[in-house]
């Protein structure tokens, strides 16, 4: 939800909605992984849980970095070229693919409601692993509605700028931290 409002407030609303729609796509994979049994794999396995975990991390602090380094748009300068929306959808992609703590979820939230005498397992794990992503991409739409609204006002105005950037970056650095600390389930 932070990537793509901050994704939102820096880029517009199209660069919110490719965000939202792309973390699906990585939190799909998460559900594709699950139903395979690769994402029990990975929780088992410390070292490929810590490979996954920094990867993630390194990624979301690379993004905070180049935003917080970045400048502001002087009144006389065009405002800074908007990235591309395929850049945009390939990082969201990679952001949720590696998110440690999305695994986690997938295997300690979702088998509570598999229950094999309703039939298959395999097949409940991917419909309750759909139902993930679909969710988080209406949920995340409220949010990236509202960073719209207020986007237009913090574009207008230079003096909000810096402050939007420091944020944006910031929480970019504050996620990093978040899955460079997960935990693998016990």
């Amino acid at each position: 939800m932070g990537y793509i409002v901050a994704r939102d407030v820096s880029q517009g609303w199209r660069a919110g909605v490719t965000s939202a729609l792309a973390v699906g796509g990585g939190n799909f994979v998460h559900a594709l992984a699950a139903t395979a049994g690769l994402s029990a794999l990975l929780v088992a396995s410390a070292q490929a849980f810590t490979v996954v975990k920094w990867a993630g991390a390194a990624y979301l602090v690379w993004i905070g970095v180049r935003t917080l380094v970045g400048s502001d748009t002087k009144a006389d300068q065009p405002a800074p070229p908007i990235q591309p929306l395929s850049r945009i959808a390939r990082q969201g992609f990679v952001v949720a693919v590696l998110n440690p703590k999305t695994t986690i979820f997938f295997l300690a939230f979702v088998p509570q409601f598999v229950n094999p005498s309703h039939g298959p397992v395999a097949w409940q794990f991917l419909m309750l692993g759909t139902l993930f992503p679909i969710l988080g991409i209406v949920t995340d739409s409220a949010y990236y509605v509202l960073a719209s609204a207020l986007q237009g006002l913090v574009t207008q105005r230079r003096a909000a700028q810096r402050p939007a950037r420091l944020v944006t970056g910031t929480l970019h650095l504050g996620l990093g931290a978040s899955a460079a600390l997960a935990e693998p389930p016990q």
